[in-house]
């Protein structure tokens, strides 16, 4: 048992540096010779870093879902960490773990929906000069902490049955 609970922690402190990384990061828009990379917030050059234009506006709604959802997914994802210590040592077991679970999957809801919103609106907030080029690593690493976190959510649903 206690080596299953240091897995699931581990499993957990490592799902949250890897939504830490991805939402911080500017490199979830990368053009062709990594010239120009863009984030959540900022697009960037070898120099200088810039704000995405009309980002504040309307028009860029898709980009404030995405922000929203991926900084409410670390959020979750460290809350239910605490949360999964304060449970473990507080709770009866058969109790034990249901709100971390669920804490985790709507950690794993908004990491879904924030990258899925980015991967199909990503023209609709870049500038035109951006179009050419792949996803970044830090995009990649959000649709990395999707399954992570899921599978963590799921983790806890049958380790709270567990004595």
């Amino acid at each position: 048992m206690l080596a299953i609970l240091a897995f699931i922690i581990l499993f957990h402190i490592v799902s949250i540096l890897l939504l830490f990384i991805a939402t911080i990061k500017n490199a979830w828009w990368v053009t062709d010779g990594v010239i120009f990379q863009t984030d959540l917030w900022y697009s960037c050059n070898s120099t200088k870093c810039y704000e995405i234009p009309n980002s504040a506006s309307t028009t860029a709604g898709y980009l404030q879902a995405v922000q929203a959802t991926m900084i409410l997914a670390t959020i979750l994802c460290c809350v239910g960490f605490f949360v999964f210590i304060l449970q473990l040592f507080r709770l009866k077991q058969g109790e034990r773990f249901v709100f971390t679970a669920i804490i985790q999957l709507l950690s794993c809801l908004c990491v879904m929906i924030g990258a899925s919103i980015y991967t199909a609106q990503r023209t609709s907030f870049q500038s035109t000069e951006f179009y050419k080029g792949s996803y970044g690593y830090a995009f990649i690493l959000a649709w990395v902490a999707f399954p992570m976190t899921l599978i963590s959510g799921l983790m806890y649903l049958v380790l709270r049955k567990r004595k």
